[in-house]
């Protein structure tokens, strides 16, 4: 357009479209194991579920272990996730974690052995930093069996 055409408009700078997906980014010590464009995530965090849509306030938080949904056009796909943090902005829903299993892939027998084997080493006289450290792994045995009984197919 010519700049006499453009007289009595407004500036298009002044609009704003609202996202109506928002991008989640999954990382684990191994590898990005998420990141794709989606309607909804819903997490657990500290302070208990916490579900973020597209231009979510800023915040930072806790991830703890338990069942992740990521909602992607229409459907939900469920992830068994450790521990971790989350970073929200806008249009970005980024999230660092020990674990995340979608539940399609979790080995529900692998789980249980690990369960078991946390649980027994529980009963032994171990440091509390060797106790800290079975806890969390019992933590993301459980979320797996969880989310893979929960949505058994």
């Amino acid at each position: 357009m010519l700049p006499t055409q453009l007289r009595g408009r407004r500036p298009s700078r002044n609009i704003h479209y609202m996202a109506s997906t928002l991008r989640l980014e999954i990382v684990t010590p191994q590898a990005t194991v998420y990141s794709e464009d989606v309607d909804m995530v819903t997490l657990p965090a500290v302070e208990g579920q916490m579900g973020v849509l597209p231009q979510h306030v800023r915040l930072m938080t806790q991830l703890v272990p338990g069942e992740m949904i990521v909602r992607k056009g229409g459907q939900d796909h469920f992830l068994a996730v450790g521990e971790g943090l989350i970073e929200v902005t806008g249009d970005r829903v980024a999230v660092v974690t020990d674990m995340a299993v979608a539940a399609e892939n979790i080995d529900e027998a692998k789980a249980e052995e690990a369960r078991e084997r946390a649980a027994a080493r529980l009963r032994e006289k171990i440091s509390a930093e060797e106790v800290a450290s079975v806890n969390a792994s019992l933590a993301r045995s459980l979320a797996q069996l969880r989310v893979k009984r929960h949505h058994h197919k």
